[in-house]
């Protein structure tokens, strides 16, 4: 696939990067010479060093010839990647897709606007980092967790600690414990250990420190967390550290819900905007809450879930640790440099977001067949759930799962099939029009990709 990237910054890197290393065509149009600089230092893709919402740039980017032009333009501006992408569709682009920072252009009504005007389709990281992060308080026992149709069939990962009691149990061993009944309402379908993710067998033996990912029907939810040891506790209080827009948007969300909500800010001019833009009943603290004893001060005993989401990495992780040490019961963190993200998590972060990873899933599917519906980058693993929803005669409906010649890496977690949804298993026969959630390594992602052709 022939797919130009507008602008060089981290989300447009790590998506040169990603699409990359899938084998596509990659070019990169930016303004910043020393942006694209970095870019080819790191990654072996086209540059074009020019105007990316000029006609002129774009035609020597050869946007009119792309499969898929993404504008993810850095910075504030947003015009910048809307005029790039309106540009791009009429110079003969096949597909378009902007990344934007108001939340009012995603409405129904304004996004028929921008479809009109050729932009299929328009994304917001830090909308979407806000929702991830509020599910998560949600599901708050578990690393990660993903809902399909409306809580049909989720995903969730369990840390295994000390007190796991199927810690040195084979998969087998623990599947024999199981009663039937339990075997049909959930299935364990990957574990990480370190940066290595595979599809276990039944000898595959569970060990301390392991993320075990699952995938359970709604009514087996509850049942779930009994094996893990695991209760959803309750999060009624939230100390937000930072007052960036993840974080404005992050309160209003949790206000609705009824939870209190306070956050620390340094910036004395932004506070004043945050209390003007938000409920009365989020608080607003002037402080700089990198500071333990400011923490203390502002009585992070009291609350049961910090989440830091500066500008910084390092201040982001130091203070959800400083919180842990407080004894807070949750702890997230925004963490933009990948690298970083299992460290934070070996230093008992429970929950790692990143604005890139996020992106990339939303990216990601428009590389695929069209039916992929959504995909997921798993931040505990190096692994990706894919949704697909099943065409009539594709190869994935020849034969029944146990028969099909399944790509290594991949594994069919669930399916939902109109008003029923059901864990996957060998004798599952996967039929038309049928909605599948697939667990998968990037190495056997286009493989399954032409089972759904």
């Amino acid at each position: 696939m022939r797919i130009v990237i507008e602008g060089a910054g981290e989300i447009g890197s790590h998506l040169a990067k990603m699409l990359r290393d899938e084998d596509n065509e990659v070019t990169v149009i930016d303004n910043d010479e020393v942006r694209l600089k970095t870019l080819n230092s790191n990654v072996d893709v086209h540059t074009v060093l020019g105007n990316p919402s000029s006609i002129r740039g774009l035609r020597e980017a050869e946007a009119g010839k792309a499969d898929l032009f993404i504008a993810v333009y850095p910075g504030q501006t947003q015009e910048m990647n809307l005029v790039g992408s309106m540009l791009a569709k009429r110079l003969g682009a096949s597909r378009v897709i902007a990344r934007i920072n108001d939340k009012d252009y995603l409405t129904a009504e304004n996004k028929l606007i921008f479809k009109e005007m050729g932009i299929e389709h328009m994304f917001y990281p830090e909308r979407s980092a806000a929702d991830e992060i509020a599910t998560y308080l949600t599901y708050s026992s578990t690393g990660e967790t993903m809902d399909f149709t409306r809580g049909k069939l989720q995903i969730a990962v369990f840390k295994l600690d000390e007190e796991s009691s199927i810690l040195d149990m084979t998969l087998g061993e623990f599947m024999a414990s199981l009663p039937e009944e339990s075997r049909q309402q959930f299935r364990i379908i990957a574990i990480a250990h370190g940066d290595k993710t595979i599809i276990p067998r039944l000898d595959s033996k569970f060990r301390f420190g392991d993320q075990v990912f699952t995938i359970s029907r709604q009514e087996g939810v509850t049942e779930l967390y009994k094996f893990f040891n695991k209760t959803n506790e309750s999060i009624d209080s939230v100390m937000i550290l930072g007052g960036s827009s993840i974080s404005r948007m992050l309160a209003e969300t949790l206000a609705k819900r009824d939870v209190k909500v306070k956050i620390l800010e340094k910036d004395k001019d932004l506070c004043v905007k945050l209390s003007e833009d938000l409920p009365d009943s989020v608080i607003i603290s002037n402080v700089d809450g990198r500071n333990s004893d400011v923490l203390f001060e502002e009585g992070i005993r009291d609350y049961s879930a910090f989440i830091a989401l500066t500008d910084n990495d390092e201040s982001n992780v130091l203070a959800c640790v400083m919180a842990r040490k407080f004894g807070v019961y949750q702890t997230i963190a925004e963490v933009e440099n990948i690298e970083y993200m299992q460290l934070a998590e070996e230093l008992g972060v429970n929950k790692v977001i990143n604005k890139k990873l996020i992106t990339a899933g939303k990216i990601f599917r428009f590389t695929l067949s069209g039916r992929a519906r959504f995909v997921r980058y798993m931040s505990g693993a190096r692994a990706e759930v894919i949704e697909y929803t099943v065409a009539p005669g594709c190869a994935i409906t020849s034969a029944k799962i146990k028969d099909l010649d399944f790509p290594e890496g991949a594994i069919i977690c669930g399916v939902i099939r109109g008003n029923d949804s059901f864990i996957a298993v060998g004798d599952t026969q996967i039929e038309a029009y049928d909605k599948v959630a697939i667990f998968a390594t990037p190495e056997a992602v286009k493989k399954i990709d032409i089972m759904f052709k």
